[in-house]
């Protein structure tokens, strides 16, 4: 028995391919900083999503949904033709917003962690 599905391999891969396809393609094109943080694949392999995260604004975040949304197509196949599989799966993107979760919970943290400092010194 395997231990890996097929789709994970392959949502592996897609992901590597993605990096190494995106990552400058986007810098050119973006105002934003996107990084590619995950890909699903369907068990059947027709469909993959492509989920990615941007640093900036709300106007930023549009921008890069834009590009890719226009894109999708042009990605897809290159992304074909990078992968050696008989059926390219169909990909979407979509944005996730777990860096940014993970940012606000930090800033949280540092000024809980001010907070108490300063309450420290105080007591002083």
């Amino acid at each position: 028995m395997r231990q890996f599905k097929r789709s994970k391999r392959v949502g592996s891969q897609m992901l590597r391919d993605v990096r190494d396809l995106l990552e400058q393609e986007c810098a050119a094109n973006i105002s934003a900083m996107v990084t590619f943080t995950d890909v699903e694949v369907t068990n059947d392999l027709r469909y993959a999503t492509i989920y990615y995260s941007v640093l900036g604004d709300e106007k930023k975040k549009t921008e890069a949904a834009r590009y890719f949304g226009k894109n999708r197509i042009r990605i897809q196949f290159k992304l074909g033709r990078l992968l050696n599989i008989k059926q390219i799966p169909e990909i979407s993107f979509k944005f996730d917003p777990s860096i940014e979760r993970g940012m606000r919970i930090e800033q949280l943290l540092n000024e809980i962690s001010k907070k108490d400092e300063n309450k420290s010194t105080e007591e002083i």
